[in-house]
């Protein structure tokens, strides 16, 4: 008995040890890793997030509706018992004068019940249009915020597909694909410029420069300060042998933005602008305002 707990005590002490040395292999594989992984996984948290941003802003937007429309109503119907209050005591009053000038002799009963019935006719009706103006104009605001609330669960609607459509695209591989992706998200936005411009960059890499510069000009007219549009318009001109236009384009979308240097670099796109002096000291020039 004895004998067999040494044996299991050994074996434990065995399991435990190679435990340690395999926890101590992942993490240093861990600790090795160069750039982070899963880049997809963090876009579609940022998408999430946005999603649910735009969501909360249109509850948001019907909770505040909602009290505002209470409290007008609250207070309509507050006027409505002043009012109502207003013309019962004018009642009473009008009739502890009928009585007093009965008294005091006055021509007649019916005359005083004429009178009566005029001035109170006369009241009630002021009452009534002032209400009734109020009451249209309540009505029409009302109309005026569900209009506005049904536009915004419209634009949220369209948002939710498009939100799709993006994903959907990132994760296509045929070109042809998604291109009538993009087209999707351009007929249901059709000044979307980003669609346009990753509609241009699917058009460079089926060689069709020409095109890319037609949609890069298309994105350019809704965002006149697209960089990304001056980025798929440099690499156009570089495909057509352009490298003055090229290196033009280039500048225009580092203007501001430190983030394409790299990215440049490594593009096959500009790989004959490598050697062009221009190019060179644009990119030099760039790697020293950053520095």
């Amino acid at each position: 008995m004895r004998a067999l707990i040494l044996i299991l005590g050994l074996l434990s002490v065995s399991g435990s040890a190679i435990a340690a040395q395999y926890h101590d292999k992942q993490t240093q594989q861990v600790d090795e890793l160069q750039e982070p992984l899963y880049n997809p996984f963090v876009e579609r948290y940022v998408m999430d997030e946005l999603r649910q941003l735009r969501v909360d802003m249109n509850a948001l937007d019907v909770t505040l509706t909602k009290e505002v429309v209470d409290r007008e109503l609250a207070a309509t119907q507050r006027a409505v018992a002043y009012a109502t209050d207003t013309v019962t005591y004018f009642f009473y009053l009008i009739a502890g004068i009928s009585s007093v000038l009965l008294l005091v002799g006055w021509n007649s009963i019916r005359d005083i019940k004429e009178r009566v019935h005029h001035l109170a006719d006369s009241k009630v009706n002021e009452m009534v249009a002032l209400y009734e103006a109020r009451l249209a104009k309540l009505e029409e605001d009302l109309n005026h915020k569900s209009k506005g609330i049904r536009h915004a669960q419209q634009n949220l609607a369209q948002h939710q597909d498009i939100h799709s459509l993006w994903l959907k695209a990132a994760q296509e591989t045929i070109l042809s694909n998604r291109l009538a992706i993009y087209d999707q998200i351009l007929k249901l936005d059709p000044h979307n410029a980003e669609a346009l411009t990753y509609k241009a960059d699917t058009a460079l890499e089926m060689n069709e420069p020409q095109w890319a510069i037609n949609l890069c000009q298309q994105a350019l007219a809704i965002e006149p300060e697209n960089r990304h549009a001056f980025y798929q318009l440099a690499g156009a001109h570089a495909l057509l042998h352009k490298p003055v236009e090229a290196v033009e384009y280039l500048r225009r979308a580092l203007e501001g933005s430190e983030g394409y240097r790299e990215q440049i670099l490594e593009d096959a796109i500009f790989a004959e602008l490598h050697e062009n002096a221009a190019f060179q000291t644009l990119l030099s020039g760039n790697e020293d305002k950053s520095v």
